[in-house]
């Protein structure tokens, strides 16, 4: 670290490094322009042998001048000069440490554990951001509100959202609140213990209990960043949130076909929805053995139980029939990781460039 950015940051600490009663004496005396050690202590309720070595405190921070008279005065000094150097200090320090700044390889490492509120914030924006295809989401009301936006350029820009606002009891009512700008399926559940989780594309995702949103030192949430361990939110989404969530809004902003799919129910949904022929490219391997297989052909039947938590899509290749089954399938011939579904044609890779 350069001398230069050492002395601002030191600069910057050192203005700010104020204690309790520094903070209380400095917010009194700038409500009321100018008091005595005696009105400030009356005022903040500091105690009056402590009152004089705090108010010195902040006028040597420069943030209150001290008159010498009988009895002594403080007098607050405008905010615009006590802090229009730290301002540019600031300024100066940001430069500084973005000009140094490499951001962490996201990838390495499988799982994170992070403590901290705001980090877990910024994971759940950076995972609706980073989303190409398919997000799935866990908000409550207040976090439906922080990232509204967020969530309509997503839908804006073709991703398939699948939205739980919990507790059902808070969430907006669907008769004042557009839920079509933000997801394409809203569904409410009643549980204020259900997590919040957001997945983008069936990959990267986060997971988080609601007490971790408080500032709870004893809480954390967990970030995955591989695919493998991404289906285990996503499992969870599907089998125990969303199937026990109630019906908020259907119907959002229609995408168009050829639609990529990390979840196979997403897409079995998909052709439920739509009459006419389907056709589908997956990418995954056998289920026996384990071997990488593509499969491309004319969809005849897709189907999904009452509970979501199985679901299957028989394709007509050229070799026969084949039964394609999400992650860790065990029954069908073919574990799709991704699925590709046109109207007119099998979808190639240049249709999702």
């Amino acid at each position: 670290m350069s001398n230069d950015l050492q002395s601002t940051m030191e600069r910057v600490g050192n203005r700010f490094n104020l204690g309790e009663y520094e903070i209380i004496a400095y917010l009194t005396v700038l409500e009321h322009g100018e008091l005595s050690a005696s009105e400030v202590s009356d005022r903040s309720e500091i105690p009056q042998p402590r009152v004089y070595d705090t108010v010195r405190s902040l006028s040597d921070r420069g943030l209150v001048e001290l008159r010498e008279s009988r009895p002594m005065k403080i007098v607050a000094v405008d905010p615009e000069t006590a802090f229009g150097s730290v301002q540019d200090s600031l300024d100066e320090l940001i430069s500084e440490l973005e000009a140094r700044y490499t951001a962490p390889a996201r990838e390495t490492e499988a799982v994170s554990l992070v403590k901290s509120r705001s980090t877990i914030l910024r994971y759940i924006n950076e995972i609706i951001d980073d989303a190409e295809f398919e997000l799935i989401v866990s908000l409550t009301p207040e976090l439906l509100t922080k990232f509204h936006d967020d969530l309509a350029s997503a839908v804006d820009a073709g991703v398939s959202v699948d939205l739980i606002i919990t507790p059902l009891s808070r969430a907006p009512d669907p008769n004042e609140f557009q839920y079509q700008e933000v997801a394409t399926v809203a569904r409410g559940r009643r549980g204020i213990t259900t997590p919040i989780l957001a997945v983008a594309d069936g990959n990267y995702s986060m997971y988080a209990t609601q007490d971790a949103l408080k500032d709870d030192r004893d809480r954390y949430g967990v970030i995955f960043n591989r695919s493998a361990l991404g289906f285990l939110v996503s499992g969870f989404f599907g089998t125990v949130l969303w199937s026990t969530a109630e019906s908020l809004s259907v119907g959002g902003k229609k995408r168009p076909f050829p639609r990529r799919y990390a979840s196979i129910r997403r897409a079995v949904k998909d052709i439920h929805e739509f009459d006419g022929s389907f056709y589908l490219r997956a990418m995954g391997r056998m289920v026996q053995t384990g071997e990488p297989v593509t499969v491309e052909g004319k969809v005849r039947k897709a189907a999904i139980n009452e509970t979501e938590e199985v679901a299957t899509i028989d394709v007509i290749t050229g070799d026969g029939e084949v039964e394609i089954g999400g992650l860790v399938a065990a029954f069908e011939d073919v574990e799709a990781q991704e699925i590709f579904l046109g109207r007119e044609r099998i979808p190639s890779a240049d249709d999702f460039e």
